[in-house]
């Protein structure tokens, strides 16, 4: 895994941009990864978050990640600064391993007249695509709905996971099919629902959207969906 972290770097575009390289990454992602290798689930205060994006990267050092996504909802300001914080890191640390930061967001969204999120990772945040969810509040009409929402981001060229998928109204074994038909890429599968000290991830809904994700050949992706001041959390 750490081999496809450098080839992040290696492509053209971006690392934050690498979907190939993320998607490597998610394909060994297991139980045990979150929170200390990856955390692809967390917010700013550009959105509902407690932690400055400088505060947030100061602790992923300090943790050692090997890579992440910042998701605030429907906004990039919050990992444009980390990225900027992570470049200035880089030019005075050039001999050490620098964590890979990828694009991402966290974008509400209707699936089967259900109100879930939907997150987006390594997409191009100026595609033209991209707009109705970069406002800082909820997209209206069409582009509200999952489809768009997941068209939006592989227009990008990003990748499209359904999060938490146990914490809704509906059940999982209802949305998943759902997503996975209207072509999402993954699943948040590694989840603390009951925000347990220290992080682990829930057991029974665990293996459940395992068993979803293993049937419609999706993607599974780990994340603390951090909102206060500790990346090892939730709240």
């Amino acid at each position: 895994m750490v081999a496809n972290l450098a080839q992040a770097k290696a492509f053209s575009m971006p690392a934050a941009q690498s979907a190939t390289a993320l998607r490597q990454v998610f394909e060994n992602i297991h139980a045990e990864s979150c929170p200390t290798t990856y955390n692809f689930h967390m917010h700013t205060v550009c959105s509902d978050g407690k932690l400055q994006p400088e505060m947030l990267m100061q602790q992923v050092i300090e943790i050692g990640l090997q890579g992440l996504a910042i998701t605030d909802h429907h906004t990039v300001n919050g990992y444009r600064m980390a990225q900027q914080w992570l470049h200035n890191w880089q030019q005075q640390n050039p001999f050490q391993t620098a964590p890979v930061l990828w694009t991402g967001i966290e974008i509400n969204a209707n699936l089967l007249e259900t109100e879930v999120h939907i997150l987006g990772y390594a997409f191009d945040p100026q595609h033209f695509s991209m707009m109705p969810y970069l406002l800082q509040q909820t997209a209206v009409d069409e582009a509200y709905e999952a489809d768009q929402v997941i068209a939006a981001i592989h227009a990008a060229g990003g990748l499209a996971v359904l999060a938490h998928p146990a914490r809704y109204r509906r059940s999982p074994d209802d949305l998943i099919p759902e997503a996975a038909r209207l072509g999402i890429d993954g699943v948040e599968a590694y989840y603390a629902y009951d925000n347990p000290s220290p992080w682990r991830t829930s057991p029974l809904q665990t293996l459940r959207v395992e068993e979803l994700s293993e049937t419609y050949n999706l993607l599974r992706t780990c994340g603390t969906d951090t909102h206060g001041l500790s990346l090892l959390q939730r709240l």
